[in-house]
């Protein structure tokens, strides 16, 4: 197998820029000028000493060209010629970093756990590789990540920072604090003194955080905790539940059972993050027919007993891991991982069913299918899921599968709309501007917490809150432009963001609401600031 470190030396050596790539280059991008399919040109034009050309020496190029005067920046064509555009057209550019190796207070049977990674992780998934050959360490991490992503003509100006690795509540608060200081500092290009200080130094910096996102598990998080998470910046959180049956919960080991992981979210929800669910079919125990029936759960509102209703969801399949309980399970016969074609089928089953406020950001884990003993080993499992569901004539509306992404947009012919649900313990609003095909080009989430079952903690811990209907997100789509550079027809830039939170303010007025808070990224505090927000504690608040 190869290790992290003979695959980065060989991506090093392919993004080499030689004499003979340099005139391949410049070949295609002449051709991607004039208007050929950047794909096909460069399939055509092989390198004379063999293979082909990478996206990363495309951009090199082009960048040299434009910085020695040759030829006038082209922002279509770099759209064009960019690797993996995807990864920036929702707007930001996300960054992934790993902490150190640390064990879990879980013993989930499902879980690898290498001693060379936190656990969970395997040294081979490609951001776990990165973080292994930076020794773990959130300052490299991030500036080789920045390096990595300019090389390859994505903007970096608006980052979101991911961080992954054991469950964040179980390091020591001082470490906490010191990973995302160095996230900062990296950010910045610069050391500051403290955390307030990197934070203050972002609001300004050429690569502004515009989200922070930290995973745990339900049964870690306390309100002092939550308190924390806002002291340094945190924005999402990514919460591990996996399944809201009980008894699949209990025989896999879980640690903690469905009424906690609501609690959990509940807390989240009350003090204004946005919440990313995990949910895995496929655990010991479970069948196809009761993991449709589970699913179900993670809908049903406040009306139901249940309210999870999360904002963003990752699917993440088990899958059967040599060293695991689970595959020792599987030698004594008492577990059968899914064949692929029943894992379509259920995906293709449940897919449409998801709501139009929730987005799916993974619907496999991006584990190396050759530690995969038994089971689906495809990890386009995404691609093959959407065929299957257009075979079948059906869709899927949530927010991944609507967003405008690169396309230009008419801002007369957006629509706002107001889809109003019901969580645990609030009133939800997902106000949102859609196009005549319901494509979706921004949104803004409000919470109105219920009175009667406000935490008791909230408003003393956080009294930014007090009064106060609670913004969780605001997102405009569109490919990530920088700070104040424009595009003709790009949602980012024709006032979308403004006229939600103008929408949120008649609306939290008209419910009784003394004042708006916001949960907002270090990075964005000058863009609230200039529509009426300030400074409190921990939010930003706009009184009426």
């Amino acid at each position: 197998m190869a290790t992290p470190e003979n695959r980065e030396q060989r991506w090093r050596q392919r993004q080499k820029i030689t004499p003979e790539k340099e005139e391949v280059a410049r070949i295609v991008l002449a051709k991607a000028r004039g208007g050929a399919d950047v794909l096909s040109t460069l399939r055509s034009h092989p390198l004379p000493s063999g293979g082909h050309l990478s996206k990363a020496v495309l951009v090199a190029v082009y960048w040299e060209g434009v910085n020695a005067g040759e030829w006038e920046a082209d922002p279509a064509l770099l759209q064009r010629i960019r690797k993996k555009p995807m990864r920036s057209l929702s707007g930001v550019t996300t960054v992934t970093v790993l902490t150190r190796p640390q064990d879990c207070p879980g013993n989930c049977i499902f879980c690898p756990d290498d001693v060379r990674m936190p656990k969970s992780y395997l040294p081979d998934e490609p951001a776990a590789a990165r973080a292994l050959q930076s020794a773990f360490d959130p300052f490299v991490q991030v500036e080789s990540r920045l390096a990595a992503l300019t090389n390859v003509g994505h903007p970096t100006d608006k980052v979101e920072i991911l961080i992954l690795g054991s469950s964040w509540d179980a390091y020591p608060p001082d470490y906490r604090e010191w990973f995302v200081k160095r996230c900062f500092d990296a950010l910045n290009e610069r050391e500051a003194s403290s955390l307030v200080e990197a934070q203050l130094w972002n609001e300004t910096a050429a690569h502004r955080n515009v989200g922070l996102t930290i995973e745990t598990r339900p049964d870690l998080l306390t309100p002092e905790g939550i308190v924390h998470l806002r002291y340094l910046g945190v924005t999402r959180v990514q919460l591990g539940v996996q399944s809201l049956d009980d008894h699949i919960l209990e025989i896999n080991c879980r640690g903690h059972g469905r009424t906690q992981a609501l609690q959990g979210a509940a807390m989240l929800r009350a003090a204004g993050f946005k919440i990313v669910l995990h949910w895995m079919p496929n655990l010991l125990g479970a069948t196809p027919e009761s993991d449709r029936e589970d699913f179900t759960r993670l809908w049903a509102g406040a009306e139901a007993g249940l309210g999870f209703n999360p904002d963003e969801l990752k699917i993440y399949p088990t899958q059967l891991l040599a060293g695991t309980v689970l595959y020792d399970h599987w030698r004594r016969g008492e577990y059968q991982p899914y064949t692929t074609d029943t894992l379509i089928d259920l995906l293709a089953d449940i897919k449409p069913t998801i709501q139009p406020y929730c987005r799916v950001n993974r619907v496999i884990r991006d584990i190396p299918s050759d530690h995969v003993v038994e089971g689906n080993k495809r990890t386009s499992l995404r691609q093959d899921v959407f065929d299957e569901m257009h075979r079948r004539g059906t869709h899927c509306s949530c927010i991944r599968c609507r967003e405008v992404r690169g396309e230009a947009v008419a801002p007369g012919e957006l629509q706002l709309r107001d889809v109003v649900y019901h969580a645990a313990y609030a009133e939800e609003h997902f106000l949102q501007f859609v196009t005549p095909d319901d494509q979706l080009a921004g949104y803004l989430r409000l919470s109105f917490a219920d009175a009667d079952h406000l935490p008791p903690w909230r408003d003393a811990l956080l009294p930014d809150l007090r009064g106060a209907a609670v913004i969780r997100e605001v997102h405009v789509y569109g490919q990530s432009l920088a700070v104040g550079e424009e595009q003709r027809g790009a949602a980012q830039h024709i006032g979308l963001g403004t006229r939600l939170l103008d929408e949120a303010a008649r609306l939290a007025q008209a419910k009784g609401f003394s004042r708006l808070a916001v949960i907002a990224a270090v990075g964005t505090r000058r863009y609230y600031a200039g529509r009426g927000f300030r400074m409190g504690t921990h939010y930003m608040v706009r009184d009426f």
